[in-house]
This record gives structure tokens, sequence and C-alpha cells, in this order.
């Protein structure tokens, strides 16, 4: 890892530190967490800092903490044992560190637990860390979904900071963003010579790595479209198939891109993927085109349920009133996952804290097909970050449910669907900001047009 400091970096942690002592009156601590390793002690998961613990700190430091109280911040961790340098990079000493993050003070990890009266913290993920966590806090921290206290006090005072984004969390989200862009690009282009999806994989994820960028989630490159998170890459891939690549990059400093197209191995749509290519795409547009502040996300899903259904119903496969269709869930039948998530330091953005994050003070996930799985409930603001994926799916668990074949019977013309079984799965998704006048899209460059796709598969 290298350690790039600025003092636009500095003046940035500096700001966000001091609005978060505007919202505490009591200290905090944050911890990076620890590597993990596979199968014995020297090798080694690649690290990922507690995004928490990055979005005070700047840089993923390996176990460390912070202590962040009345808008300062002192940094606890240990310089490099001795001859650590001949097996790994030379990391800097702890009080150069302390330096290039705008620290006010720096100590041994040691020295940590005596500084520790009345705090708060957010459970880390690793087990390892957060038993430490509990240890040196002497008590029985609960998930990092479920605090109490001072805790839930600092996690919803983290929660609102970390909403909307400033200048230079947009400057890294924009850099992700364009690294995925080519990334899929070139996935597109290395398509013609490709016999298996891991080539396809391959191909984009060299790009990233390229970049000095890590894949913020792993990576969905299949012809199995029906599989929302499919994570093989073994098969072939023939003409007359679809490939959906869900594939987005994360930069040093961890902040995230997240952006899927799905196009024709053959370079060419057959007429019944066409179809509903383009309805999938309605839903994309029309959903980026409404949003802006202070409209609702749960809106922005609803207008996506009723385009989809809309367009199901013009190609003979639902039978109805599109509204009164997504009324009955059935729209879900097809499109059974929310509209999109937060995007920022996290893909799925502080998603480790739950319902907390994605959804408003009093607001409860929806028991409702489909609904249930809307990970984002809140008004939009400006500088919020948001992906916009509608999609449609035939997944055999739900087309095949005997509970939804019998609720649907008179609502789904079953033998028309039958023609569009070379649609297993089709998600189109960018990364939108909410500006105060509308939206701008992080992820345009990346064409969605159906002869815009056909023309960078081909060429």
């Amino acid at each position: 890892m290298l350690f790039n400091s600025s003092q636009f970096l500095i003046d940035t942690l500096r700001q966000r530190r001091q609005k978060l002592g505007y919202l505490i009156d009591f200290p905090a601590i944050l911890w990076s967490g620890r590597e993990s390793s596979r199968n014995f002690p020297a090798n080694i998961y690649p690290f990922r800092a507690s995004s928490h613990f990055l979005y005070f700190a700047g840089f993923p430091l390996k176990n460390a903490a912070i202590r962040l109280y009345e808008g300062g911040l002192e940094l606890f961790m240990d310089d490099s044992p001795e001859g650590s340098a001949l097996w790994h990079i030379e990391i800097p000493p702890r009080n150069q560190i302390a330096e290039m993050i705008g620290a006010d003070f720096s100590y041994p990890l040691s020295e940590l637990s005596d500084h520790l009266e009345d705090a708060a913290t957010i459970l880390v993920q690793n087990p390892i860390t957060a038993n430490e966590q509990r240890q040196l806090l002497n008590c029985p921290l609960r998930s990092a979904k479920e605090p109490e206290g001072i805790d839930l006090e600092l996690t919803q005072a983290i929660i609102y900071l970390r909403l909307t984004h400033d200048d230079q969390a947009l400057q890294e989200l924009r850099q992700a963003a364009e690294v995925s862009i080519q990334a899929h690009k070139q996935g597109m282009k290395a398509t013609k010579i490709a016999q298996l999806e891991a080539e396809i994989r391959a191909a984009m994820e060299g790009v990233i790595i390229s970049h000095n960028m890590a894949c913020s989630y792993n990576s969905i490159v299949t012809v199995q479209g029906e599989v929302l998170h499919n994570q093989h890459y073994h098969n072939p891939l023939q003409s007359g198939d679809l490939l959906l690549a869900d594939v987005g990059a994360e930069t040093a400093m961890g902040w995230a891109a997240d952006i899927t197209r799905t196009w024709p191995v053959s370079g060419r749509f057959s007429p019944t993927q066409r179809d509903i290519y383009q309805v999938v795409l309605k839903a994309h547009d029309t959903c980026i085109n409404s949003i802006k502040p202070g409209i609702e996300y749960q809106e922005i899903h609803r207008i996506a349920a009723i385009i989809i259904a809309e367009g199901l119903v013009d190609l003979g496969i639902l039978k109805g009133n599109p509204e009164d269709l997504v009324e009955q869930d059935a729209h879900a039948l097809f499109f059974p996952h929310g509209i999109g998530h937060l995007l920022g330091l996290d893909v799925h953005d502080m998603e480790d804290l739950g319902d907390l994050a994605g959804y408003e003070h009093g607001r409860v996930r929806s028991q409702r097909f489909g609904w249930c799985f809307l990970r984002l409930n809140r008004p939009l603001k400006p500088r919020m970050l948001v992906t916009i994926e509608p999609g449609f799916y035939q997944v055999p668990a739900i087309l095949n449910d005997p509970k939804n074949r019998e609720q649907y019977q008179n609502i789904v013309n079953w033998e028309r669907l039958e023609q569009f079984a070379d649609v297993r799965g089709i998600r189109i998704e960018d990364d939108v900001l909410v500006t105060e006048t509308g939206t701008e899209i992080l992820t345009q460059s990346l064409p969605t047009s159906i002869q815009d796709i056909e023309d960078l598969v081909k060429n």
C-alpha cells in the first residue's frame, strides 16, 4: 500500500472529525481491524480496514485504532517490527503516519487501554478485533446493527455524516467509476474471443488491478443472469447467450463503484432479448430522470416496478393494469430485488449497520414479496450516491414455486413466457449522484443503448 497524503486530504479528515464533534459530546474509539489467515499465519487474505475507521483516518492501517473527541484525533498503532521490511513493503513510522492524517497525538497500541473511559464504539466485523474491543471496553458489545446507549448515538452520528459525500469522497468515487467503466468495456471487447465466463472476468478484473485498485465486491460475470449473486465462472459462452457482468472497482482508500451491464455473446440481441432489454432500460432511464432532492427512494423503486409491469403487459407476459399488478406484487416474479442501494466506502454503504443506515428513523422493512429486499428507504438528499439497477430474471425457484403458480395463475401468461426462454437475466446498473437540481451519473460514459452495446461487443 502506498501512503500518499495531501493537504486536501488532511483538511477533509479534520472537517469530518469536527463535524462528528458537533454531533456527540463523548469520545469515540474506532478500530481498523486485523488481517485474517487463510490456512497458515503467513498466508493472509487481502486486508480491508473498517469503513468507519477509514472515513476518519483516511488510510487502511492494519491493527490500529483512533480516538475521536471534540474534533481531535489520537492514533494508536505500533511501528512495524524490525526486519519486517524484508518480507513486506516498508510502512512509515507511527509519528509520520500521524502527520499524514493530521492526527493530534499518536501512541503505541498498548496505551489505548488508558484512553477508553466513557468511549463509544462500533463493533468491527473481524471477530478477532471484535473480541479485543469487548475485552478492552469490558462490556458485552452488541452487533453493529443493534447498538445501545452512546454506541447508538455514535452510530447515528456517523450515519448522518456518511449519507452524503464531501468533495474528497466524490473525487475518489469518480476515480472508481472511471476504472470500472474501462473494465466493462474491456469485458465486452474480450467476448469475441473468450470461451468461458472466467476469461471475461479476468479481462475486467485485470483492468482494475492495473490501476492499483481492487474489486469492491466479488465480481458477477455469468450467462446465468437469473442467479442474482452468481460467483462461478466455469460456464462456456455460446451464441444466443446473454452475459451479465456486475463488476466494480474500489480505490486504495476504500471508495467503491458498482456497475452492471448485460450484453449478447454473439454481439447481437435476439428479438426476445431486445424486447425485455428495452423494458429494463426504460425503467432504468425513467428512475434516473425521476431522482431529485426530496423524492423518496421507495418511490423510485415503485416507478421501476410499474414500468416493468407495464412492459410485460405490452409483451403479453402479464395480464392486467400495471398499477394493480404492482399492488399484487406480480412484478416481483421477475424483479424480486430493490432498485438499488447507497454507495460509498462500502459497495452497499454502511450495510454493516443494517436498517439503521438504510431506513429513515421510524421506518421498518416491508414484508411484501419483492419490497422486503429494498435496501434504502429514505428521502434523497444532495450529495447522496445511489445505484439504480432494475432487472428482469427468470428464477426457477420463484417461477416454479407452487404458491406463486397458484396465486398468479391468471395473471401470468405462462405459454407466452416460454417464448422468452433465452432471457435468463438482464440488469442495467449505474451510479447516480443526487445534485441540488437532479442527478449526475458517474458511470454515464458506459453506454446502455442496444446499438451501442452491440457495437462495443462487435468492435
